[in-house]
């Protein structure tokens, strides 16, 4: 029995036919989880769909509408849905069997939203940007050093609907390990809302580790012998990175303190403790981008310093040979006029003279300027 197939023809059904019209139609396709690559073939939103049950598995029927209806029957447990980059008419049929918000589908199905919490009724809509590392063997003026793709999430009562845009952010290994506490689990959606918090945190964490890793490298290249040859473009470049990490980032706060601290109905008590700590986390990470920030700048700015400096080590090169250029030219351009009387002109020695007083005075300008470094 399929999912996939239901939900792109479901939206050809009215109000009138219900559940029952919506299972008919669920007889396509066998489900695929896009959770794991190697069985996530192109083409199907349908991540998968698990019953629960206090915390534990349950089968969960012939179809999505079946799930829904043996949940919302017994009064216990809830329904964990999960897609991959839906359309509008994959999403409809969705969005109508649990009575979703259209203002809140149409930003699940669009994407490019900011980090925020917003409620529509019973129903909790949560938008977490996720990020990843993108490995490279040398940082360049091109290189990609994060990645962002987003979580949306739908909260109800007796549901979790997880929206997933990009390539990244799985939430395959993260369902098997809430699977393994069957005692978290059973407090019910808000249970595997934290635990979509926690996991999008926690990458936050590792990214910026992996980015002060890339700052420490450039800060050591610009403070080494050849600091001043170093690319500005790769410094350009990691602030361009850091500034979109600090955009998953830090408009996340202000939803993880309403979850933390606001009275949710959907949400336990008791899970806002596991909120706080989340929070915290995130407040890290925060921190750490803001640091980062900063110091990118600094570094920026003993870049720049250096190049004046060498700059100016190299005027002052370049005056000092002219310095010393300039005693021959000088003396040449003399006695290169065309005068009968010059002095010196008719002596034998007078040539020898002229080239050791030439000799002696540039000698005497390169030691000089040797002492006080400008060569």
């Amino acid at each position: 029995m399929s999912m996939a197939g239901n939900l792109r023809r479901v939206t050809s059904l009215g109000r009138v036919g219900g559940l029952r019209g919506v299972a008919r139609l669920a007889r396509r396709r066998p489900r695929v989880d896009l959770s794991h690559h190697a069985r996530s073939p192109l083409g199907s939103a349908v991540v998968n769909c698990v019953a629960y049950e206090d915390g534990v598995r349950v089968p969960a029927g012939r179809d999505l509408v079946d799930a829904v209806r043996r949940v919302r029957k017994s009064d216990e447990g809830f329904v964990w849905l999960g897609l991959h980059e839906p359309t509008d008419q994959e999403f409809a049929g969705i969005a109508q069997l649990f009575d979703l918000h259209p203002l809140a589908v149409e930003d699940a199905v669009d994407a490019h939203q900011r980090p925020k919490l917003e409620r529509y009724g019973e129903t909790l809509f949560a938008v977490f940007k996720t990020v990843c590392y993108v490995e490279h063997t040398e940082l360049t003026a091109t290189s990609e050093v994060v990645n962002t793709g987003e979580i949306m999430v739908f909260v109800g009562q007796d549901f979790v609907i997880t929206v997933r845009h990009g390539r990244h952010g799985s939430l395959g290994p993260l369902r098997e390990g809430l699977e393994a506490d069957p005692q978290q689990l059973a407090k019910g959606p808000a249970a595997v809302l934290h635990a979509i918090a926690d996991h999008v945190v926690d990458d936050f964490l590792q990214v910026t580790d992996a980015v002060q890793a890339d700052i420490d490298q450039v800060e050591t290249d610009v403070f080494a012998m050849n600091g001043a040859r170093v690319d500005p473009g790769r410094i350009y470049q990691l602030k361009r990175e850091l500034l979109e990490l600090k955009r998953a980032v830090a408009p996340l706060n202000r939803p993880l303190q309403e979850l933390a601290t606001r009275p949710i109905r959907v949400i336990d008590p008791e899970i806002q403790a596991y909120f706080r700590d989340v929070s915290d986390h995130q407040l890290r990470a925060t921190e750490q981008i803001a640091a980062f920030d900063e110091l990118l700048n600094s570094i920026l700015q003993a870049h720049l310093a250096q190049v004046t400096v060498a700059q100016n080590e190299d005027m002052r090169r370049i005056t000092a040979w002219a310095a010393m250029i300039a005693v021959p030219t000088m003396v040449c351009g003399v006695y290169g006029m065309n005068f009968d009387h010059m002095p010196e002109l008719r002596r034998q020695f007078g040539y020898p003279l002229v080239i050791g007083l030439i000799s002696v005075v540039c000698v005497v300008l390169y030691r000089s300027f040797r002492r006080n470094g400008w060569l």
